[in-house]
């Protein structure tokens, strides 16, 4: 049997749709046979499925499952829960691979797929390929079998494990009604100190604020009961729980790049001149801080299976990007989970004796526009960002592309990309002080008109 996809659901490094738009379960069940066969190809026998909280997610795992199991697999089911239990799944059974329904940080009606195989995270052409496999219906056939999995407490005691803590914190968690919930009842329950949760039922219509920590109106209830209770920190999380947001108890946002500069005060000692990867939203300063701290910064692509299949590539033992997605080797799987981020960021400010606030401040501080996403057609985004590179080069920019056009200039840089999720465009800017910043938004702003596009909203913040 052929089956053909919308053509925006294909992504770079997942799979991601509208349900009864562009995504649905016949959708599921071809990924499931296509990728299967995959596996089969590979000489794989097992992968482990796993889903999120969202609202349609039960019935796509079951087409998701069928699909598989339609090929000879035999499919360990772990049931709801995060992401990164599915990773932790994969590599606790050693699996030859594993598959996540999830709509991740988008909207309530959007869903989704990560893959991933025993050797790294399914992306590029080889998300193409499951197209390519699906449409012309070149499929293995086979009697698999399904068996259920609950992983949850074994999973909640590996996260455990590497908590380090030396005296007692009052952490405020922000679960965002995410698929995270309950596991996260089950991690604090374990841990030392009080805890504080906030939003912890799974609801994947997602009532009380959107589960996407980049945004800083998604967090004014994290800030409001970290100062409610004097907490000494506060953590939040996307909806399926592999990216991480920080507060400190000053109810100031660390951001997903800073926490990457933060952590590796504590990584770096242990693998002295390790690379440490960033991505290309990633502040100058973070860069910078790795470097001062004995190691060595490696600019890299943003999107999550991109960096962690660079990770691997140049034995990175600690990786992030902006957007929340930090990978630790050192210690951990190379994979992205916030659960365990925020186990070793509260292990870490335990041991500091100090603060969250203080270990954010051994950094120097810059003033910076937040990450700006503006709406694009879903054809035009890519287009736009060839037409600004090849204006950029006539005019002999500063210009490093390897994700869209980060640009250097006496004033700092700025940064034009496409999502690779979302139908939008991504723009930052930072630079020493206001008046610079201000010219770095006139550039983008000035290139976004120049391609014909509405000007997008800038708000300084500092970094």
């Amino acid at each position: 049997m052929t089956h053909s996809f919308h053509p925006t659901v294909l992504r770079e490094y997942d799979i991601r749709g509208v349900i009864g738009k562009t995504l649905a379960a016949a959708d599921y069940r071809a990924v499931g046979a296509a990728f299967g066969t995959i596996v089969k190809r590979k000489g794989g026998r097992q992968v482990v499925v796993g889903y999120d909280g969202r609202l349609s997610s039960v019935e796509l795992e079951a087409a998701l499952v069928q699909g598989l199991v339609s090929t000879g697999l035999e499919v360990v089911r772990v049931g709801l829960g995060p992401t990164p239990m599915l990773y932790f799944a994969q590599k606790h059974l050693d699996a030859d691979a594993g598959v996540m329904v999830t709509g991740s940080h988008n909207p309530p009606d959007y869903n989704g797929i990560k893959m991933v195989l025993r050797s790294g995270p399914v992306y590029g052409d080889q998300i193409l390929e499951i197209g390519r496999i699906a449409a012309a219906g070149d499929l293995e056939t086979g009697a698999g079998t399904v068996r259920d999995l609950d992983l949850r407490d074994l999973y909640v005691e590996r996260l455990r494990r590497d908590y380090d803590g030396t005296r007692d914190l009052t952490v405020v968690w922000d679960n965002g009604n995410g698929a995270a919930g309950e596991v996260l009842r089950r991690l604090t329950a374990k841990l030392p100190g009080r805890h504080v949760l906030l939003f912890d039922e799974i609801d994947g219509r997602f009532p009380n604020h959107h589960p996407d920590p980049t945004i800083p109106e998604n967090l004014v209830a994290l800030q409001a009961k970290v100062a409610e209770v004097g907490a000494d920190l506060g953590i939040a999380f996307d909806g399926d729980a592999d990216r991480i947001g920080a507060i400190d108890g000053q109810g100031r946002i660390i951001p997903g790049d800073m926490l990457v500069a933060v952590y590796a005060i504590d990584v770096l000692p242990r693998h002295p001149g390790g690379t440490v990867i960033a991505d290309v939203k990633t502040s100058k300063t973070v860069f910078d801080a790795i470097a001062t701290l004995g190691g060595t910064p490696l600019m890299w692509k943003t999107g999550h299976s991109l960096i962690k299949a660079k990770m691997a590539e140049v034995k990175s033992p600690l990786a992030g990007e902006m957007s929340g997605h930090i990978f630790f080797a050192d210690k951990w799987y190379g994979f992205d989970d916030a659960l365990y981020c925020g186990v070793r960021l509260v292990a870490q400010v335990s041991r500091s004796g100090g603060t969250l606030a203080a270990l954010r401040d051994t950094f120097p501080s810059t003033v910076s526009t937040p990450e700006v996403r503006f709406q694009v057609d879903e054809s035009r985004k890519f287009a736009v960002i060839d037409e600004v590179m090849a204006r950029l080069r006539r005019a002999g920019a500063d210009v490093n592309d390897i994700d869209g056009a980060r640009v250097t200039t006496p004033d700092g840089w700025w940064l034009l990309r496409a999502s690779n999720t979302q139908d939008v465009l991504v723009a930052r800017a930072e630079s020493g002080d206001e008046a610079g910043l201000a010219r770095l938004k006139a550039q983008i702003v000035d290139q976004l008109q120049q391609s014909g596009l509405t000007e997008p909203s800038f708000t300084a913040s500092a970094h």
